[in-house]
């Protein structure tokens, strides 16, 4: 069988696995009811807490079981099976799943058997940095955005650009207790059946991003989970116990963890200025010591804890305070290990920017760019007594130098463009950088311009952050769009 069609079927089987309806692979819910508000060819919509919703289609006869799963009968009762799960038989039809009608034997099983193997093996460790010689695993949920932003494009040039989109890796999101559900096993067990097929290690990255009283300093990034002892404890079992059981179970592949973005960085800065974050300081600090000790552990998991960007922690005098912080942070979690620490992890920031130097255009700040602030806040990790400094920079949305007119904006920027392509090892001279990765996937929102929303952040309404904004995390067209025309180097 073609290669393509084996990872189409990996990127089907993954999809398939988080789905309850057919809505779940467009981004949105499962209805709880039944009452259908809007019919178009996906299915039928529904609407519960103010946001879309599918509704399950009731299979007209047992025969076509999987239409109540969101995914069409087979064309064939003898169609290849690919994979058997308590649901019955599935086939492969047109690069996605279809259910096998019940009665039928099915065709050849070479298919399951040989090519969707998600048995895990021997134990995988890291051995020096985790993204070298690594296969980079393809978000399968981003290539159906990718997928329905080109459904609505008629410019041919831009469609090739995006196409091109679909081919690169990008961190998947574990930012609430329901899509860390839905999307770390089904990922795992997606990787792991590719490794298994082509024989090469691959990295799955994964964000995790559920803290009691997440993004203290901002409103657009609110977390589900609140700054109190309950929502604490449901962190705890519900959140990074599970976390913990999936990364155990599936040993034999390699696996890097983005903590917790923004959490720390405002521990160094915003504790004096924002009640909110006086008050989710336990559960930060509490919650690293925790997450390190059960994953630090973990010899195929690697953790990088971030550290906002330049324009955050570049001073001297926030660079001297953070090496502080998170040497306390990381002893904290012992025995657990970090590998290292991710910058401008949904940031605008350049990696290179020769127009600006320390003086009044950027506030007297002696790291402009990213590399300037990785040149010094390695060294300055180092003299706090930090082991392990190494560095992922989030280079999604950095490739051209943005239209903001101070560096703190940080809502979904115009003239954005992609950055360097996901790479181990990117910079020679640089051995502490281990990889330029795209973190925040380009096309998710940064939150909301609708200032009668309960998300609202008055960032988002500023001159340079494009509107008419969804939710943080919504699809955002336009911005997508932007990002793919402005790449550097080009797509």
């Amino acid at each position: 069988m073609k290669a393509s069609i084996v990872l189409s079927a990996l990127t089907a089987f993954t999809l398939k696995a988080s789905a309850d309806c057919f809505s779940t692979r467009l981004g949105y819910p499962c209805c709880s009811g039944n009452d259908v508000v809007y019919t178009d060819n996906d299915g039928k919509w529904g609407v519960e807490n103010g946001n879309w919703c599918g509704i399950a289609d009731t299979p007209s006869s047992a025969a076509c079981w999987s239409l109540s799963q969101g995914y069409p009968c087979c064309s064939s009762s003898n169609a290849e099976v690919w994979y058997t799960d308590a649901s019955g038989k599935w086939g492969v039809e047109n690069g996605d799943w279809c259910g096998i009608p019940t009665g039928s034997t099915g065709g050849n099983t070479g298919g399951n058997n040989d090519d969707i193997d998600v048995t895990p093996g021997e134990q995988f460790t890291h051995n020096g940095n985790p993204f070298a010689n690594k296969e980079f695993y393809i978000n399968p949920y981003y290539v159906k955005e990718v997928e329905g932003a080109i459904a609505q494009m008629s410019d041919s040039s831009l469609i090739a650009k995006a196409e091109k989109m679909k081919t690169f890796s990008n961190a998947i999101w574990l930012d609430s207790i329901k899509n860390m559900q839905s999307w770390l096993e089904s990922n795992l067990k997606g990787a792991l059946a590719q490794q298994n097929a082509s024989g090469k290690d691959v990295l799955t990255v994964f964000v995790v991003y559920d803290l009691p009283g997440r993004d203290c300093h901002a409103l657009a990034s609110n977390g589900e989970l609140l700054a109190n002892d309950g929502d604490f404890t449901r962190y705890k079992s519900e959140y990074i116990d599970v976390i913990e059981g999936h990364l155990k179970t599936y040993k034999s592949q390699p696996v890097v963890l983005i903590v917790e973005p923004d959490s720390l960085a405002n521990m160094v800065t915003n504790l004096d200025s924002t009640p909110a974050c006086r008050d989710s300081e336990k559960y930060y600090m509490d919650g690293h010591a925790y997450l390190i000790k059960k994953f630090g552990v973990l010899p195929h998991v690697a953790m990088y804890l971030d550290i906002g960007h330049a324009f955050w922690l570049g001073w001297d005098d926030n660079r001297e305070k953070a090496g502080k912080v998170y040497a306390k942070v990381i002893s904290s979690g012992a025995p657990g290990k970090v590998r290292g620490f991710t910058d401008n992890v949904a940031n605008y920031t350049p990696w290179e920017d020769p127009t600006l130097s320390r003086g009044p255009e950027t506030e007297w700040n002696p790291c402009p760019d990213e590399k300037r602030y990785l040149q010094a806040i390695q060294k300055d990790f180092k003299s706090a007594g930090i082991q392990s400094v190494y560095f992922v920079c989030d280079t999604s949305r950095n490739g051209k130098k943005v239209d903001r007119k101070h560096p703190g904006e940080w809502c979904n920027q115009t003239g954005v463009g992609i950055g360097a392509r996901p790479q181990a090892s990117p910079v020679s001279g640089m051995e502490y950088l281990d990889a330029f990765y795209w973190i925040k996937p380009l096309g998710e929102s940064d939150g909301t311009s609708d200032e009668s929303a309960a998300r609202f952040d008055g960032y988002c309404g500023h001159e340079t952050a494009m509107k008419p904004a969804p939710e943080a995390g919504q699809w955002f067209q336009k911005h997508f769009e932007q990002g793919i025309k402005n790449a550097n180097p080009p797509l």
